[in-house]
């Protein structure tokens, strides 16, 4: 009984591995664009009314989040090219998360990585964010930390908390080259 526990846990868990490891050799290549999703955040929700300057009406990074965060700058040091420039978008969460880590120095605020809802709108953030993958030529890599949402937007499918999504641009549309899971 107990092998066919094991043998379940590795079926389950053998892709995300390997799809990380594919990941990380993306990553070592330098040169890619990295969609980074927020570090773990207490709750489930924003305040009704955001107010960008006010982190009170936003979900904040957990303890474990601030970790997972200074984990992921760790890793991505140790494990790929440099990082370039990090983009992030103006929420508290995302910042926080780009802060710890790579570092304020090379983290700029994107309006065009906050989530939004309207479709004109989105429209135009989306091509803005695929025409900053399309132009990028830096030797290390470009990382740009944002929401489930935008990711879903960006390439059709989401990302965990914390999770690396290495984009490419494929016509008009964004492409997963490899992902990164860190649990």
């Amino acid at each position: 009984m107990i092998r066919i526990i094991c043998l379940l846990l590795l079926f389950c868990f053998a892709p995300a591995a390997q799809a990380t490891e594919a990941g990380w050799a993306l990553l070592r290549e330098g040169g890619h664009v990295v969609l980074l999703r927020h570090a773990y955040a207490a709750g489930t929700s924003d305040a009704a009314q955001i107010d960008l300057d006010d982190c009170h009406t936003q979900r904040a990074l957990s303890d474990r989040g601030r970790q997972q965060a200074r984990r992921i700058g760790s890793l991505m040091a140790a494990r790929g090219q440099p990082v370039d420039k990090v983009y992030t978008s103006r929420f508290c969460r995302t910042r926080e998360t780009a802060d710890l880590a790579f570092g304020s120095a090379i983290v700029e605020d994107l309006a065009a990585l906050d989530p939004i809802g309207e479709t004109v709108a989105e429209q135009a953030t989306r091509t803005e964010v695929i025409g900053l993958v399309e132009s990028y030529t830096g030797s290390g890599n470009l990382v740009l930390v944002t929401h489930d949402a935008v990711i879903r937007s960006l390439t059709g499918s989401g990302a965990r908390e914390g999770e690396a999504v290495i984009v490419r641009v494929v016509g008009e549309t964004l492409q997963v080259a490899g992902r990164i899971v860190l649990d």
